[in-house]
């Protein structure tokens, strides 16, 4: 049998070490410490967005002062926070159906609404009721190219946008104020306005396809032959920038177009050589 002498004295038992109470002490902390850098890191995709929301109504303030040259500028920006964004959410994997929703309703006005403001202060208030029916139709193909993209991000081509993009839409338009941000400078200025937003509107709401330059990895290496565009991009953007922003926007508009036109007369030249063995 146990005895009194046998059962181990309280006083006598080795005392838990001074490391492992501060270790615990510490992992509270520590996990306070990541719960406020986890929101930190959802909330930096959203200060982009934000940033954008402002490009936007700030260029909307340069237009009623008349500096339309400005005011594209500052949409060429917002383009860029768009762009931003979306990488940074995707980098740390921090995306998610609230932010998905706020870059739209961002992307609604600041692609959208600006463009189709400035181009009605720009000249087409003079034009009567067609000239803000037409910005309308801008702004209504935008808000619809935004809830299709929704609806289908998770089954389209991550490659391509389904629709010319809405930040390219607004490119497009606001190259077009930054070579001529006066109107009264050729007559026939209002008249290509009008075209440009009904076309670039339609497109937006097309089924063309556009690439997509999300999965472009600049870490990898590529060939010194890429350098050569790129270089006669910068000198061209250096030399004459409005000339640079609206060949740059011209040739990724019509990129959607002269694509699907490609490749049906491929398929055509294809189709006889392709069915001489069929019976």
């Amino acid at each position: 049998m146990s005895t009194e002498d046998d059962a181990p004295d309280a006083d006598t038992r080795p005392a838990p070490p001074l490391q492992s109470k501060r270790r615990r002490r510490r992992r509270p902390r520590r996990r306070r410490v990541r719960q406020r850098l986890r929101r930190g890191v959802y909330l930096l995709p959203s200060l982009f967005t934000m940033g954008n929301i402002l490009m936007g109504f700030y260029a909307v303030v340069l237009g009623l002062r008349g500096h339309f040259a400005t005011a594209a500028l500052v949409i060429f920006i917002a383009g860029i926070l768009d762009g931003l964004d979306g990488s940074i959410a995707r980098l740390t994997h921090t995306e998610s159906d609230f932010g998905r929703e706020f870059d739209s309703l961002a992307d609604v006005l600041t692609f959208g609404a600006t463009p189709a403001l400035l181009a009605y202060l720009w000249g087409l208030e003079r034009l009567g009721r067609i000239g803000w029916l037409i910005p309308l139709f801008f702004l209504i193909c935008t808000a619809v190219r935004l809830a299709r993209f929704n609806v289908q991000t998770k089954v389209m081509d991550s490659r391509y946008f389904v629709g010319l993009p809405s930040p390219a839409a607004a490119g497009s338009i606001a190259s077009f104020l930054f070579v001529a941000p006066d109107s009264e400078w050729k007559a026939w200025l209002e008249a290509a306005m009008v075209l440009a937003l009904v076309g670039v509107g339609s497109l937006m709401v097309s089924t063309f396809r556009y690439p997509s330059y999300k999965k472009i990895d600049l870490r990898q290496r590529w060939s010194y032959r890429i350098a050569l565009p790129w270089a006669a991009g910068l000198l061209a953007l250096a030399f004459h920038p409005p000339a640079f922003f609206l060949s740059a926007a011209v040739v990724y508009t019509l990129m959607g177009p002269t694509s699907w036109a490609w490749g049906r007369l491929r398929r055509q030249r294809e189709g006889p050589i392709g069915g001489l063995g069929t019976p």
